[in-house]
């Protein structure tokens, strides 16, 4: 990308904004500049400066950092509780961008968020790069990350027709709630597997995005006890023609099917291994909270997919538990501090259906995020798209062993994880501490890699287990009349990523 263009793109983009803000003189429409000044030690972004931060990630070293964001809600943020009167429109409109420019070793710019949305009544359209994740979890912000989609890399540019809140059903008193998406995205070009090739071609090709999603809440408006349930489904696809030649025989529309649909497709006869089209990730998400007045609790577990073992609960051991309590009286006294949110999780990902003894499934072990097909397999501009504590090879310290072919080097983890928001005095403030365990992936361990009854030994040596400590804590203060001033402290300790420190502070103008 050209340095002065972008640059320049950027004051052009920051201007217009700014003349239609000035536009705007509705309460649902909003600007805001920041300003941001740090230092990262030994050449490294500390672990939660840089994840699920929907790619909003500064430069390594000292930098500086110049954002703008600019959106207009809907007029009835949240659920749809209907209008409110006769003439009242069940169309609105709204619209988010972002854009951040670091400037320090290097000179970047990326664009965080670009998306146009149109609802009516409950339903919307949305068209663009917006900051979403996918998943049952109590906090975004405190999580360690959802499974399928966390927000901790940029958003793939897709449509997505969905119920974005759930929408209570008018039947049984409101008993029955629901919300869903069904979206289609452009990735970009992905390096494929060479292996898998029938014809002889480029192997950066073009890779598409399916998502979908359901999700029910069983509970009326005044009961204390709310339950949740649902899943969600993403795949990476397209280009399969490319790959296969003639000998593939499905046109786009037939595969997008077998893509949404899970439906498996082979042609052995002419060299096609028969198995699902693409690289699919999803998780199946239960929870249920409890109102108790003065603290409400939510209590969850996603459980993981990935090639099929959750099918046949062979994996069921993994999965991401969680409980979260919330501060239904915060603020609401003079107190020096308080506390609004506490969350605590329980990642585990190590059991993967992979050992001897599990249930034998003919995909062999799951490899969360590995795919045969993808060679960065669930990532998007070589950041992991899920949870980060799942470790892609671009972001470990120098050493550590892996398989050749596998973009995501320790899929193995088990850690404990909490979060945590408040305020003190007149700082709002949130803190993460994250400890883990990295057992690597099941082709570098003793057990070697599997694919229905067959094992393959672990030829490029074991992964030893490492534990890591990462740690943030970020607050934030009211000055003047719509201007803030924060700052972050955050810390990696251990033997899977790189020792480093990395301290900022950022100044926050709202208009």
């Amino acid at each position: 990308m050209n340095i002065n263009l972008s640059l320049l793109s950027l004051v052009l983009l920051c201007a217009s904004t700014m003349q239609f803000s000035q536009a705007q003189h509705k309460k649902n429409t909003n600007f805001e500049l920041e300003l941001h000044g740090g230092y990262t030690s030994n050449g490294v972004v500390p672990f939660w400066m840089r994840s699920n931060q929907y790619g909003s990630v500064p430069l390594d070293g000292g930098s500086g950092s110049f954002v703008i964001r600019a959106n207009k809600t809907y007029r009835q943020p949240g659920e749809w509780q209907g209008r409110k009167t006769d003439t009242e429109s069940l169309w609105d409109w709204g619209y988010g961008l972002e854009a951040r420019a670091n400037v320090g070793k290097d000179v970047n710019v990326q664009l965080i968020d670009a998306h146009a949305k149109v609802r009516y009544a409950m339903f919307e359209v949305k068209a663009g790069r917006s900051k979403d994740v996918m998943g049952l979890n109590g906090d975004t912000l405190l999580s360690s990350g959802n499974f399928a989609v966390s927000g901790n890399a940029l958003g793939v540019p897709k449509l997505d027709i969905s119920i974005p809140e759930y929408y209570r059903l008018p039947w049984f008193g409101g008993l029955f709630s629901f919300k869903g998406n069904f979206a289609n995205g452009y990735m970009g070009k992905y390096e494929i597997n060479p292996d898998e090739f029938l014809i002889k071609s480029d192997n950066q090709l073009h890779t598409l995005l399916h998502q979908k999603s359901v999700y029910g809440r069983l509970g009326k408006p005044h009961w204390k006890l709310t339950l949740y349930g649902g899943f969600n489904h993403q795949a990476q696809w397209g280009s399969e023609k490319k790959a296969y030649g003639s000998a593939y025989e499905l046109n786009t529309f037939q595969t997008l099917w077998h893509v949404a649909s899970g439906k498996a497709y082979g042609n052995e006869s002419n060299g096609i291994p028969r198995s699902k089209i693409g690289n699919h990730q999803g998780s199946l998400d239960i929870g249920g909270s409890y109102n108790f007045g003065s603290v409400n609790v939510l209590v969850y577990r996603q459980n993981f997919y990935d090639v099929g073992a959750l099918s046949k609960l062979a994996n069921i051991k993994d999965g991401l538990n969680g409980i979260t309590l919330t501060n239904n009286l915060y603020k609401s006294s003079d107190r020096v501090w308080d506390w609004q949110k506490l969350l605590v999780e329980f990642f585990y990902s190590k059991d993967q259906a992979g050992y001897p003894w599990s249930k034998s499934t003919k995909s062999g072990d799951e490899d969360y995020y590995n795919n045969f097909f993808y060679v960065e397999g669930w990532s998007y501009k070589n950041k992991n798209i899920g949870n980060p504590l799942i470790a892609a090879k671009n972001t470990v310290r120098e050493g550590q062993i892996a398989y050749h072919n596998e973009f995501f080097i320790s899929n193995r983890v088990v850690a404990s994880h909490v979060g945590l928001s408040g305020h003190i005095q007149r700082w709002d403030f949130l803190t993460k501490l994250t400890y883990a365990m990295h057992y690597g992936t099941f082709s570098t361990s003793e057990y070697g890699g599997s694919l229905g009854q067959t094992r393959f030994p672990p030829i490029y040596g074991i992964f030893k287990k490492v534990n890591q400590f990462s740690a943030i804590v970020q607050g934030e203060r009211l000055i003047s009349k719509r201007l803030f001033i924060g700052g972050t402290v955050a810390l990696d300790q251990g033997k899977l990523l790189e020792n480093s420190l990395g301290m900022s502070v950022r100044l926050h103008k709202t208009f």
